[in-house]
């Protein structure tokens, strides 16, 4: 897949990601992000009346889940 094509991807420099950008970069769905949001797995902030997740969380969401299933 040619990521260059991403609209996330087009801007390394981003800081936060939408919940839909976030959940492209973990392979799930919209809903699923958000019940990982809710659950405090996946990092999320308010901006305002939007919901955000810090670019950095989803690669450290797979980290700690990799770190859990090493562990077990």
């Amino acid at each position: 897949m040619d990521t260059s094509q991403l609209p996330e991807a087009a801007d390394s420099t981003l800081v936060l990601l939408t919940v839909e950008e976030a959940a492209r970069r973990l392979c799930i769905g919209r809903t699923t992000c958000y019940q990982l949001i809710r659950s405090g797995e996946l990092e999320s902030i308010p901006v305002g009346s939007l919901r955000r997740v810090p670019a950095d969380a989803p690669a450290a969401y797979v980290a700690r889940r990799r770190a859990e299933q090493c562990a077990a």
